[in-house]
Formats: C-alpha cells, structure tokens, sequence
C-alpha cells in the first residue's frame, strides 16, 4: 500500500495544468472545403493534473486515450489549443530558444522506446556529455566533466561505468538502453520527470527493475515524477495517485490504493477487469471465454460522443449520460477519490476546485 504524505503545500508543487486541451486540425478534403467545415481530432480536454515532490502520478488508459499527448503538452513540445500550465505556481508557455531551455532544466520526459530515442551512431559518453554541457553541468574540464558522467550512470545503477560509457545503443539490452535514457534526463537534474510507457518496451523479466530504479530516485532525488502507462496494475505498485483517462478525458482519479482496489467508473472497472488475473480465469473455467462486459470499440476523437464519452459502450448508461458531461464527484473511500459518472449524482456532491494549502 502506498505512503500518504501528512501534509501537502503549495511548495511541494513542481508542474501543475488546468484544463489542459489540445485539438490536432484534420487535413480538409473536398467535402470539407465546399461546406467550409473545420474537423479537429479532440485529443485532450480539459485535464488537469498536479505533480508534487517525492510523489508518483500515474495517468492510465488504453491506447488512443491521449495520455502520451498530455505529457508532450506538459513538456512544451506540443503547443496547447487551451489551459494552463504552471512550473512553481507560475504560468509558463515556451516555443524554443533559450526560454524552452530553462524549461527543461526543471521537467525532463523518458520516451517509451529507448532505441529509437537514443541516437544509434554515437555513444554513452556523447548521450550524456551533450546533455551535462546543454545543461550546464559538465563542471569545468575534463576532470570533472568524467565524475558527472560517472555519477550519472552510477545514479541508473549501470556500475562499473567504464563497461557501458564508450558503448553504442546496439551493444546494450532493453534495459540497460533505458537506463542511459533516464540519465541522460538526469543530466539536466530536473525537478519533475515525465515517464512516457518507459517499460512498455522491455521485457518483463527487467520491467520491475526500472520501476524500482525510478522510485529510488524519486525518494533521493525527491523527483516529481508523471507515469503513463496502460497496465493500471503496475500504477498500484508504482503510483501513489491514479488518473484513469478515456478518450480524452479524465474519468476517475485518487489514491492508488483505492483507485485499483475499489474502483467507481465503469471504465476504471473495465480496465481491471482486462487486466489478467489467474484466479479469475479459473473461475470462468478453461473452455470458456471471458466476455467484455462494456463491449464496442473506443469511439472517434474527430466527432466524440457528446455526454459522457463513455456511454456508447457503458452497460450502466442511463438517458442522461447521453446529453450531458458529467461533473467529477468526491467519493467517500480514500483520499480524494472522485469519478466523473453520473452513477454518483445522487448519493454524492460535484468536487469543487481544490485549494491548495499554505505554509
């Protein structure tokens, strides 16, 4: 079970956005240009999400949900269409140059596939000199520039340094690829990591390793760190909070513990009940098919479902989920537990904004 923190301030707030939205424009075809209509792929609405130091955020769904775009929105890499972002509790929005760099010395991202995000033809030392000299922290000469890099791969737990520093990506496994990729964002030493499937890629075998590297830093460091992922299992291990997020949207959101274990959409449900549980296959018996009970497919982003986004394939739908976006309301089972369902109109109040405290 997850550790709560006894307090929460406004200080240990690193990255926080609001009602963060992007719509990606559609490339217009003839149709669209002789009705003069604008189609936008409405990849991310109005989420909000606050990182905080010494805290893991897990944000889960399946593929398509847009998890992987609210972390190119968080680091400045895509422009928003709407919402605020806000590094230390002041609204930032970066288009490059120098402004982008001093952004990124605070919140760096882990990209899912680390061959692809490592370059093939040069080394470890290049990879992580380029990002202690962009950084400024290369220390001055050679020195000290080699105990920053030996530090750095001591940090990922690649020991002894002089076996992988003059290595090319080919020569390293999945894992060990992985790790120079988290170094590298450690280069920088940044206050906030964005985690992007960062073990998708590996093989299960070495999967726990690098979560447990990344909770190792985040306690020594004390890194706030944003983890997206569809397995919404490894969330309950990793994560001390858990956003579950359907096409677009949030839908559910608390403490892991009570996100996992007792979960209030049917969408959060849904991604549990996919999940592979032993126990019960063995209750469905072996020549029996479990069902999806939701059934149906994920809908369009271009033209989505008005209402709840989720009612098109929710067997609890009801005639209002279809007409109106439901608002998030707490839930009495943990720690800021809310669901944006209409399930809960009637037996629970909307959440209102939260304030943060003060010191």
């Amino acid at each position: 079970m997850t550790a709560t923190p006894t307090a929460q301030t406004t200080s240990d707030v690193v990255l926080e956005a609001k009602g963060l939205t992007k719509h990606f424009a559609v490339r217009r075809g003839l149709r669209d240009l002789l009705t003069r209509e604008k189609s936008a792929v409405h990849a991310v609405d109005d989420v909000t999400v606050t990182l905080r130091r010494g805290r893991v955020t897990a944000l889960v769904g399946e593929s398509g949900s847009g998890k992987s775009t609210v972390a190119r929105l968080l680091a400045q890499l895509y422009p928003r269409t709407a919402g605020d972002i806000r590094l230390h509790g002041e609204s930032v929005e970066v288009k490059g140059g120098r402004p982008f760099r001093r952004y990124v010395r605070k919140v760096q991202m882990i990209f899912q596939d680390p061959f692809a995000s490592l370059n093939p033809v040069h080394t470890v030392r290049y990879h992580l000199t380029r990002a202690l000299k962009i950084h400024g922290n290369a220390g001055k000469g050679s020195a000290e520039l080699e105990k920053a890099l030996q530090t750095l791969l001591e940090r990922v737990q690649l020991v002894p340094a002089e076996r992988y520093i003059d290595k090319f990506p080919h020569e390293l496994s999945g894992g060990q690829r992985q790790r120079v990729a988290i170094a590298r964002a450690l280069g920088a030493n940044p206050e906030a990591l964005l985690a992007d499937e960062p073990v998708s890629m590996l093989d299960v075998s070495i999967r726990l390793g690098v979560l447990n590297l990344l909770r190792d830093l985040k306690d020594r460091l004390d890194l706030a760190i944003l983890y997206i992922t569809h397995d919404i299992a490894s969330a309950r291990y990793f994560a001390d909070e858990t956003l579950v997020m359907y096409a677009g949207r949030m839908v559910e959101g608390g403490d892991s513990e009570t996100v996992t274990q007792r979960p209030a959409h049917p969408y959060t449900r849904l991604l549990i009940e996919s999940a592979p549980d032993p126990d019960r296959m063995a209750a469905v018996g072996p020549d029996e098919v479990p069902q999806d009970k939701a059934g149906g497919e994920p809908p369009s982003l271009i033209k989505p479902p008005s209402g709840c986004r989720f009612h098109p394939r929710c067997v609890h739908a009801m005639p209002k989920c279809s007409t109106e976006l439901p608002p998030r309301f707490e839930l009495p089972d943990g720690e800021d537990h809310w669901a944006a369902c209409w399930l809960y109109e009637i037996t629970h109040k909307p959440a209102e904004p939260k304030q943060e405290a003060t010191r």
